[in-house]
């Protein structure tokens, strides 16, 4: 498809519309607190459901990316300051909403020394002060490669750290601004090598031209890395002025491709046409937990054997 093409969505991209109360006490929470988040600027579909679930996916840092994506709805520009106080706010949403499982994402921010490392460390910290049984799931950028920035995420001990290497390896130049497909991986590698118990995840967007062959291949890269959860979801064009669609991936190549991620050892992989980085997050989180355990023990029972002779 070229840009500018009107081709109509396929049945199974429809989305249902639900603006209910909790829809409109979300919303009206978020502008009161002057938060973001990426529901609403990266026009996600499923904005209208887990809004009227009471979850959110917090933006942090602002709602300006240095960096402008050719698949991302996100306003790009330079921003012009730094919130301090954002942590703390984040944090009272997430009590408000009574939260068990917390995600927080942020716009790259290049022009910071740390890209924003401190504000979410700072942000881990101040909901779990307000909310010690809520988890947290981090989506970071990949701070440019810096180590530093990715050990003072680190060190505040998220419980899960997502950064997402978005296409595969032959489209990454056209589909990413300034990130690099190696460099997200080492990214992934080393948050598992400074913290091993914390569980890695990444998403992939299918239908930007990719093939079924290199999306196999990136799955390969993704476990070489140690990564554990793995999203995978169709790419929708946020406006014309964005890179087209190259294809509408059917729900059946999806669940193909689910099987796939599980017969290569992701703990947990989430895979339909409407799947985001952080759909479903806190299920994802339990599911990876529990296949994470049932191969502990697994491993247990063998050694017990063994050392039994039994």
């Amino acid at each position: 498809m070229k840009n500018g093409e009107k081709t109509p969505k396929p049945d199974w991209l429809r989305i249902k519309l639900t603006t209910g109360d909790n829809y409109q006490e979300i919303k009206q929470m978020m502008r009161a607190k002057t938060l973001h988040t990426v529901c609403e600027e990266a026009r996600c579909p499923n904005i209208y459901e887990c809004w009227a679930n009471r979850t959110a996916t917090f933006m942090i840092l602002g709602d300006i990316c240095t960096r402008a994506c050719r698949f991302c709805a996100v306003k790009t520009g330079l921003p012009t300051e730094l919130d301090l106080q954002e942590p703390e706010r984040v944090a009272e949403a997430a009590v408000q909403m009574n939260l068990q499982h917390c995600v927080v994402t942020s716009v790259a921010r290049d022009d910071l020394k740390d890209g924003g490392a401190s504000i979410f460390a700072a942000t881990i910290k101040a909901i779990r002060g307000k909310l010690p049984l809520c988890s947290v799931e981090v989506l970071i950028p990949d701070f440019q490669g810096d180590l530093e920035s990715l050990r003072i995420v680190m060190d505040a001990k998220p419980d899960i750290l997502n950064h997402n290497i978005e296409t595969v390896a032959r489209m990454s130049n056209r589909v990413r601004a300034k990130a690099k497909y190696p460099r997200s991986l080492e990214l992934l590698r080393r948050a598992k090598e400074l913290a091993p118990k914390i569980p890695t995840k990444s998403s992939i967007m299918l239908g930007v031209g990719e093939t079924y062959e290199e999306v196999l291949a990136a799955m390969d890269d993704l476990r070489a890395n140690d990564v554990d959860i793995l999203t995978l979801g169709q790419y929708l064009q946020p406006s014309p002025a964005h890179m087209a669609i190259a294809r509408y991936v059917h729900p059946d190549e999806f669940k193909q491709l689910k099987a796939e991620g599980l017969a290569r050892g992701f703990s947990h992989v989430e895979s339909a046409p409407l799947v985001r980085s952080s759909y479903h997050a806190h299920s994802q989180v339990k599911s990876a937990a529990a296949s994470a355990s049932a191969v502990q023990g697994a491993a247990e029972n063998v050694q017990a054997t063994a050392a039994t002779g039994v």
